[in-house]
């Protein structure tokens, strides 16, 4: 499994082209060979690609505006094909009952076809609000994955919201194997009795076992994101980064 920045972390300093580049320039001195595209500014896509090339670094997956995904699905595909990315991303949506899991799913239909017909694919990314409970013991992620067709919908899940929602993270990877090739790692802590995100490894999430069970299923990439961090973003993922190859686990 190969890891990657996902640069939601520092959005605050990608508004635009040159934070976009001394961004990607920080990340890959970190360590990181790849990155997940997540709440640029603007940007020409010629222009990334080119700094992508300079720097040797992938894109993983990225997260696109819903709007761009249904409305010009068409530059959307050929901006990921020129990034060399199969993997286009839904980052939010209110899915938090079945009427709004539908809702999006109509949404999202055209532009599924098109997506898969081009060769790529449509990745969802989850919060806590899809673990409600339609009724007993299913929950709006389990309708997502039972009523969506595994050629069209995928899923990006990230393991410190399904702990967040009280899941159990091995019985989530069972449930739901073979429906992702990109996981989201932040580290979840409690203080004062309030959830807080922190750096890998200093938190209480398993990730020793986490890892263990995706290199078995042979899952892609980890992106590491840090929604809100206490220290300076590059720093926290920095400290990620450093923690999770003193574990020796990531090969890149």
């Amino acid at each position: 499994m190969k890891l990657a920045a996902q640069l939601y972390t520092v959005r605050d300093y990608t508004k635009n082209e040159a934070g976009i580049y001394e961004t990607l320039k920080k990340v890959k001195e970190i360590g990181y060979n790849a990155i997940q595209i997540s709440a640029f500014g603007e940007y020409r896509t010629e222009w990334l690609v080119e700094k992508l090339r300079e720097l040797n670094l992938k894109v993983c997956a990225t997260h696109t505006p819903l709007e761009r995904i249904i409305n010009d699905t068409d530059t959307v595909i050929e901006e990921h094909k020129a990034l060399g990315c199969n993997l286009i991303g839904l980052g939010w949506y209110k899915t938090d009952s079945k009427e709004k899991a539908d809702e999006l799913l109509k949404l999202l239909e055209p532009a599924l076809m098109k997506i898969k017909s081009q060769g790529l694919q449509f990745t969802y990314h989850n919060h806590e609000h899809e673990f409600q409970e339609i009724e007993k013991g299913y929950t709006v992620m389990d309708y997502l994955r039972d009523k969506t067709d595994p050629e069209l919908f995928s899923f990006l899940p990230d393991f410190y919201w399904i702990c967040f929602a009280g899941v159990d993270s091995l019985q989530f990877i069972e449930d739901f194997k073979d429906r992702f090739n990109v996981v989201h790692f932040k580290d979840l802590k409690y203080e004062d009795g309030k959830a807080k995100m922190t750096e890998i490894f200093n938190g209480e999430i398993d990730y020793l076992s986490i890892y263990e069970r995706l290199v078995e299923l042979g899952v892609e990439w980890a992106a590491i994101e840090q929604d809100v961090c206490e220290l300076d973003p590059f720093l926290s993922l920095e400290i990620s980064y450093r923690n999770l190859k003193a574990k020796k686990l990531f090969s890149d």
